[in-house]
């Protein structure tokens, strides 16, 4: 995103990182991602709030409608299951050389960040534990990964046709500040997305071959960065 915009700046990774703690502490305990400069900061994914903060001109792009995003992300979701199922079990605790997550919890947690939705606009609030919460301990295979992915997906599918038509317009009260049901739908696919991204990654450095992956044009239209990780 920084990037994007023309920006200099240092990425710090806060995992192991008492002083970058330290600063979140200050700055009210806030959970990343944050962009902060001086004592001014902005959390999440916000191009346009980033964009404010230092100064520069930004135009918002074009959204996807809801039934295309709804679309997509079942796309993404699916491809997920391919790439999970893909993963051999002694491989699922395989972590990159940057992140402290094995490839477990990554694969799990596309599905939990999607299975968040529905329930963030029926409760009116999206915490940032729902997004953190580590893999049932009973979920110890790719399999059984895929399968928890597949009942995301059917709810989905139930809650979206079931939806009327304003809830969209709806605004959920998330842990990063307020969003319309969807924005939050948009964020969610391509959230998803970024870590398809990653689970394809973690492939290739397996020397295996992503099943029938998606390509940019099934990405066009979400605002994703520009790099992986």
């Amino acid at each position: 995103m920084l990037s994007s915009l023309g920006a200099e700046f240092e990425a710090v990774n806060v995992e192991g990182n008492p002083a970058a703690l330290e600063l979140l502490q200050r700055l009210g305990g806030l959970k990343v991602p944050v962009v902060t400069r001086g004592d001014r900061y902005v959390r999440g994914w916000n191009p346009k709030g980033v964009a404010e903060l230092l100064g520069v001109p930004y135009t918002e792009p074009g959204r996807l409608s809801p039934g295309e995003l709804a679309e997509r992300l079942d796309r993404i979701l699916a491809a997920a299951q391919r790439a999970i199922r893909q993963v051999p079990t002694e491989k699922l605790e395989m972590k990159s050389p940057d992140r402290d997550r094995p490839l477990r919890e990554l694969g799990y947690h596309v599905f939990r960040l999607s299975a968040a939705f529905p329930d963030a606009v029926e409760h009116d609030r999206l915490p940032y534990e729902w997004l953190t919460e580590p893999a049932p301990a009973g979920m110890r295979d790719a399999e059984a990964i895929a399968r928890y992915g597949q009942t995301v997906r059917e709810r989905l599918r139930d809650w979206l046709s079931r939806a009327p038509a304003n809830v969209f317009e709806r605004v959920v009260n998330t842990y990063y500040g307020p969003q319309t049901a969807h924005e939050l739908l948009e964020r969610t696919a391509w959230h998803a997305a970024q870590h398809l991204r990653q689970l394809y990654v973690f492939l290739g450095w397996m020397e295996v071959t992503p099943d029938d992956p998606l390509t940019a044009t099934d990405f066009s239209g979400l605002p994703l960065p520009r790099e992986v990780w």
